[in-house]
Order: C-alpha cells, then sequence, then structure tokens
C-alpha cells in the first residue's frame, strides 16, 4: 500500500508540477516581446498619455478620427503599441484599451462608461483583435449608434450574434496562417456580416504576429515576418479608415 501511494503522490506531484509549468510559459507568452519602449514616450508627431484604463496616443496635428483597440484575451495591451503608435503617426487619435484581467469581455463598455466617445464632430473607429475583436462586434450590435466604423482583426466573430442588417462599415482581417480563428471558422459567419463588408487576407499571416506577444497554443508559424504583417495590417487598416 505504501508504494501504491507513494507512486500516486509522485504522479500528482509530476501533473501539478506540469500545470504550473504551463500557466507560466502561457503568462510568459501572452507578455509582449520586443516593443521598443520609446514608443510610449513623446514624440515629434505623438503626445503619449497613460492611466489604468488606456494608453492614448494623441498627434500633434489636428485630428478628426478616433480610433479604440481592444486586445486579446490575456494579451499584455503593450504588445500593440506597435500598430497602434504607427495609426497615431499617421493623424488618428488612438486609446488601447486595458481591460480587466486582461479579458474584453469584462471592459467592453469601457469607452462607453469613460465617456471617450462623447465628441460628436470625431469619426469614431472600434478596432480589436481575436476576442477583443469579439467584444468589439458585441459592443456594436449593443450600441449600434456610438461608433462610426468596425474593424475585426484575427475573430471567427460575430457568430453569436449578427451584424447583417448594420449600416455600419465593417472591415475584417485574418491570416492564411492563422491556426485560432482559422478561414475555415471565419467564413462560415460571413452571413451575420453586411455584404458590404470588405474582407482582407494575409498571406501567411498568423494569430499571434498582429501583437509583439508570443507563440499562442493552437496557432500556426506565420511565413511571414512580424513587421511585414503589422505593415500589412496597418496599410489595410488606413485604407479602410481614409
Amino acid at each position: 500500500m505504501a508504494k501504491k501511494w507513494s507512486f500516486r503522490r509522485i504522479l500528482r506531484m509530476v501533473w501539478i508540477i506540469g500545470g504550473l509549468t504551463f500557466m507560466a510559459w502561457q503568462l510568459y507568452s501572452y507578455q509582449s516581446h520586443d516593443v521598443d519602449k520609446g514608443l510610449l514616450e513623446d514624440g515629434g508627431t505623438v503626445r503619449v498619455e497613460q492611466n489604468g484604463d488606456y494608453y492614448l496616443f494623441i498627434p500633434a496635428d489636428v485630428y478628426g478620427k478616433v480610433l479604440l483597440f481592444y486586445p486579446g484575451a490575456m494579451v499584455d495591451p503593450r504588445a500593440y503599441v506597435p500598430l497602434c503608435r504607427t495609426l497615431a503617426d499617421s493623424g488618428i487619435q488612438v486609446y488601447l484599451m486595458k481591460m480587466p484581467w486582461r479579458l474584453a469581455i469584462y471592459g467592453y463598455n469601457k469607452p462607453k462608461e469613460l465617456h471617450l466617445l462623447d465628441d460628436t464632430t470625431k469619426t469614431y473607429i472600434l478596432a480589436g483583435h481575436s476576442q477583443g475583436a469579439k467584444m468589439a462586434a458585441q459592443f456594436v450590435y449593443e450600441n449600434p449608434d456610438l461608433v462610426d466604423r468596425l474593424i475585426l482583426i484575427a475573430s471567427t466573430h460575430p457568430r453569436d450574434i449578427s451584424l447583417a442588417d448594420s449600416r455600419l462599415p465593417i472591415l475584417k482581417i485574418y491570416g492564411s496562417r492563422d491556426g485560432v480563428a482559422d478561414e475555415a471558422d471565419i467564413l462560415p459567419n460571413k452571413p451575420k456580416l453586411p455584404m458590404t463588408t470588405e474582407f482582407v487576407r494575409i498571406d501567411g499571416a498568423n494569430h499571434a504576429q498582429f501583437g509583439y506577444y508570443g507563440f499562442q497554443l493552437g496557432d500556426n508559424n506565420a511565413t511571414i515576418s512580424r513587421e511585414q504583417q503589422q505593415a500589412e495590417t496597418v496599410k489595410s487598416m488606413l485604407g479602410f479608415i481614409n
């Protein structure tokens, strides 16, 4: 009996250690990687502010467009700083939202609660990656008149709701190598978006390279660089916004 109990105890410890190791790897993987700290500092064309709710990138010149970005689930919001700073360098004010527990499902109403959409002279664009895109679609579904455009990146959603009757211009960006939100799961939900929705497929792009963080479980290896994937994403977003 003693030997049997010892074996079970060892097996249990192996499972515990394995589980903790996996959790630690996941936490590390979802941290931001290789993000230039200078992107969070004031520059010649952009001023940067931050608080507990968001990072804010403010163009030096007069701007008329405001973009609010929702990060993917568990992902360090700083992983999207390069994308947001590049958009701000193009003359768009950008709010990179910080979500409770890094989950947009708990914070997707923040723009309304913080009165970030109150200036009727501005054009508001709501964008999100992965779960952030899902909850951006949910926000539009619940608040159809508060934003002017919607950008969904690397998401199979809307899946449980329908925006088919929305008059909102919508852009959907996805990667051909995305193993988390793959093309086979994205396209069947196309009828839940307006017929005018623009679909952009980035060849060689995977899920994680839409941000600057580590490899995500279930994803595929990209066949293009992160820099190229980011550049093509920004190009598509700016073309849609402008």
